[in-house]
């Protein structure tokens, strides 16, 4: 049984609460003093859930606002909420229930919006699917899942061979429409009339997964989002009403589709591409005005590695913000990116377990590069040792656990993390510094224990792609006699460059301790990695 929360405690949720509107309101997120519009917009979110509920309520504020701009075109606030108004009725006349799970195997574009929109009015739950995914992945998640609609892009139909017993729907196609058997989303929608469904008894949620780099993805619901929740973001991330978003992660990743839900609420403009190009990302930024860009690191490393030349020919001098998260920002990265674009940089650290946990400012990453910085309003964050024992010693790495009223309550086989002291594992190792920014030294399997030292690859990692002939670079732990483990670089080099093994390690031994230099090097034309960007280490050996 629960124990009733104490007087402390109740008072520490009235203020953060109070700090949370706080927040919202600094954001442009709280009306005041048009209370009858922030009525209106957390009924909306209650009935519809955050990412059609936004949509509704920026359609009512401007019905001309552009919401989303494609390969396509834009789209209007109005647009996208009548378009899904279509969608919903329609799948509600083919008998899709409350409930149906609905999974999308989708690039970014309109008919993933739409898809979305048209669940959260259904109230049915969204599975968000990985691009990356292999079909054996792909048929074991929607098995387990009970998927009754399945929405995919033409490309992916040789991904689907597994999959039986769903409806399934074309959102995107690069052929023509005529010659398709299946049923498409344009078509369906054009065809339907538009006015809005009754509201279902409750959000039907969004179901995200984990990586699968270690096996079949987890899934790990969010059926409730309070309004409340987006100031996790808003205390440390300064998004406001009304600007334009480039949307560079993949809206089926926690970092895309949180913030693709918190530029919608905040009636911004979310500027979509299908396919991740570094110079297109440039121009899309430059011709919108974007004033924040969301990106995973590898995609922020491909976009410096242009050069000066290149990145010169676009105007960004409207961006205010580059927000990085889904796998670490080597220091070297964000040092170079804060450079070309000024002081921009926000590196958020989170899991898709876990959610927010904390995020590094310009200002914080100016004092101490490579940290992921404090706990935004509404989070905790914690350090535990083997043993469950608390850690509050600066420069004492221990497990990281996190509370948060966005973490899951579960994967949906049952299955959950650790808790400790209400907190959730997120995975990780890290440590504080003396300031109270956090660090993270790695995973917590990705420790190797080589002749009785403790080694955390990620700090060779980061040391590497500092050295100007290394444009990536990944270490892992592999058996060793002597040692029990050793330590294995893979290398890419930048183009051009001619280094060697034996300059690899010098590099190394000049700037770590002995045990931490790599014994075996190999190179590589280019690392192993998801769609997400997120390093395969079990592809290397």
């Amino acid at each position: 049984m629960r124990r009733p929360p104490t007087v402390a405690e109740l008072a520490g949720r009235v203020s953060e609460t109070a700090r949370s509107v706080e927040v919202l309101w600094r954001a442009g997120l709280v009306p005041i003093p048009r209370v009858d519009e922030g009525i209106r917009s957390l009924f909306a979110t209650r009935r519809y859930g955050p990412l059609a509920g936004a949509v509704r309520i920026a359609a009512h504020r401007d019905p001309l606002a552009v919401g989303i701009v494609d390969e396509r075109g834009p789209l209007t606030f109005s647009q996208l909420d009548q378009q899904s108004n279509a969608l919903a009725r329609a799948w509600s006349e083919r008998g899709v229930r409350p409930g149906s799970a609905i999974a999308a195997l989708c690039r970014d574009h309109r008919g993933l919006v739409v898809t979305m929109l048209a669940a959260g009015k259904l109230g049915a739950p969204l599975l968000l699917m990985n691009t990356g995914f292999a079909k054996p992945q792909l048929a074991d998640v929607a098995a387990r899942e009970k998927v009754e609609v399945l929405v995919y892009d033409e490309e992916f139909t040789a991904l689907l061979d597994g999959i039986e017993g769903v409806d399934r729907y074309l959102a995107g196609t690069d052929s023509d429409l005529a010659g398709h058997q299946l049923p498409v989303l344009e078509e369906i929608i054009a065809s339907t009339d538009d006015r809005p469904l009754p509201a279902p008894e409750r959000p039907g949620g969004l179901v995200l997964l984990t990586s699968g780099t270690t096996g079949t993805p987890k899934g790990a619901p969010r059926p409730r989002i309070s309004p409340l929740h987006s100031a996790q973001f808003l205390d440390r991330i300064p998004l406001r009403v009304g600007e334009a978003t480039f949307m560079g992660a993949p809206l089926f990743h926690g970092t895309g589709i949180s913030q693709f839900i918190l530029s919608l609420a905040l009636g911004c403009k979310v500027v979509l591409r299908r396919r991740f190009n570094a110079e297109e990302t440039l121009r899309q930024v430059a011709e919108h005005r974007c004033t924040a860009v969301v990106l995973v690191p590898t995609m922020l490393q491909r976009i410096i590695d242009l050069g000066p030349e290149v990145i010169g020919r676009y105007d960004t001098s409207s961006v205010r913000i580059i927000f990085v998260a889904g796998s670490a920002l080597p220091p070297d990265v964000g040092n170079r990116a804060t450079e070309i674009f000024g002081p921009v940089i926000h590196n958020l650290y989170g899991s898709t377990e876990v959610a927010v946990a904390t995020v590094a400012t310009p200002e914080d990453w100016r004092k101490a590069p490579g940290t992921v910085g404090r706990p935004p309003v509404g989070c905790r964050v914690a350090l535990y040792d083997e043993q469950g024992n608390r850690i509050t010693k600066p420069h004492v790495t221990g497990r990281v656990f996190v509370g948060s009223g966005l973490a899951f309550e579960g994967y949906t086989d049952g299955r959950h993390k650790e808790i400790i002291d209400g907190l959730l594992s997120s995975g990780d190792v890290g440590h504080f510094d003396e300031d109270g920014l956090l660090f993270i030294d790695g995973r917590d399997d990705e420790m190797i224990v080589s002749g009785g030292e403790n080694v955390y690859p990620v700090e060779v990692e980061n040391l590497l792609v500092e050295h100007e002939d290394v444009a990536e670079a990944a270490v892992i732990g592999v058996p060793d006699e002597e040692y029990g483990q050793r330590l294995k670089a893979f290398v890419v080099l930048t183009k051009g460059a001619s280094l060697d093994a034996d300059a690899v390690r010098d590099f190394v031994k000049r700037n770590l301790a002995r045990y931490k230099v790599p014994r075996d090097v190999e190179f590589l034309a280019e690392l192993p990695r998801n769609a997400t960007g997120k390093l395969l280490r079990g592809e290397l050996s």
